[in-house]
């Protein structure tokens, strides 16, 4: 009997990530921002008053000391997002085998989707399945990366079918692989408290996708259903309470909070930075931090939770702060993303 891949043909399978500059060097950097800046999904602002105030002015005087941080990224592998990739993409090929063509490629710069997309064409492939490796759907990261992925295949003569994994907040394979994780480092060390930090997005954004008005930025995240199953702060929540579960810890042990954000605007709350500050006055001094949103090793999970978090923390009177090592290519991740694909 012919295997479900077989009967259909050769399955293209697309990862997609973020993005990263070429290099650390500001010239790069500022490339890569002025793509990213000026995203409509990212920068939901009319396009007239985005672009002349990102390329002009913003990126201008960010790019520079972005560089010296991305600099702190650096290895001698390169970026740590592209090398996690491609080891990523290159162990979910070796699982999926034959049947399946698996490509990389990310939103901003370098390897672009089109060329990933392009690849999957010249292989002549079946039907492709798009995973953008973001865990919890927003508007600003899956969102555009089906948004790019649709307006490049909409100039193809022959489309093949094209399905989304949309999000994955609640995949088994994920949560399980965060939590082994976790508790590798719960074995080295006693914690008072877990934090999970999740990036930020602009209030704007999870109110604008509402279901019919049901968010309200407070107990309508308390759990997930069908109303609020796209809303990025119910998945946050969702995927702490599943992980938390698989750790043993109770609702009081555990903070979710937001970092990275950018601008004036209200961003979702409770801000990281603010959060930590306070753990040593209410005597907590251990802190275990996760990065959830991110499956790679990235300036928001090494250099502003592993590093700048760490600072404060300790500045506060805080004596130990942890970042819990992001997925990258560990087995139960390569496993988890094998299986998600396969079941889609």
């Amino acid at each position: 009997m012919a295997s479900p891949a077989s009967s259909l043909g050769r399955i293209g399978v697309l990862l997609v990530n973020l993005g990263t500059p070429d290099s650390p060097q500001t010239s790069d950097v500022r490339r890569y921002l002025n793509e990213f800046l000026t995203d409509g999904r990212v920068i939901d602002i009319p396009a007239a008053v985005r672009y002349p105030l990102f390329q002009g002015i913003v990126v201008p005087l960010r790019a520079p000391k972005s560089a010296k941080v991305y600099q702190q990224l650096w290895t001698e592998r390169g970026s740590p997002l592209l090398y996690h990739g491609l080891d990523l993409k290159r162990l979910v090929q070796e699982q999926l085998g034959e049947q399946y063509v698996v490509a990389f490629g990310m939103r901003y710069q370098k390897p672009s989707i089109e060329s990933a997309l392009e690849e999957l064409r010249d292989a002549a492939v079946d039907r492709i399945i798009v995973l953008p490796l973001f865990p919890q759907y927003a508007a600003a990261s899956t969102g555009s990366v089906q948004q790019k992925v649709m307006e490049i295949v909409s100039k193809w003569w022959v489309v093949p079918s094209i399905s989304f994994i949309s999000t994955f907040t609640n995949d088994p394979g994920f949560i399980n692989t965060i939590a082994t994780l976790g508790k590798e480092e719960m074995a080295k060390h006693k914690y008072d408290h877990i934090v999970f930090s999740y990036h930020g997005i602009p209030e704007r954004h999870v109110l604008k996708g509402s279901y019919k008005g049901y968010c309200q930025l407070g107990s309508c995240c308390d759990t997930y259903n069908e109303k609020n199953r796209y809303c990025y702060r119910a998945q946050c929540y969702e995927t702490s309470r599943l992980v938390a579960k698989e750790l043993g810890i109770s609702k009081d042990q555990y903070t979710v909070s937001f970092q990275s954000r950018l601008g004036r605007d209200p961003w979702l709350q409770p801000y990281t930075d603010f959060v930590l500050k306070d753990f040593p006055a209410k005597g907590i001094q251990n802190v275990l931090a996760f990065s959830p949103a991110f499956v790679a090793d990235c300036l928001e999970t090494t250099v502003e939770v592993g590093f700048e978090f760490k600072e404060m923390f300790e500045a506060a009177g805080g004596s130990h702060w942890q970042l819990v090592p992001s997925l990258n290519s560990h087995p139960l991740w390569v496993q988890a993303v094998t299986d998600m694909v396969r079941n889609n």
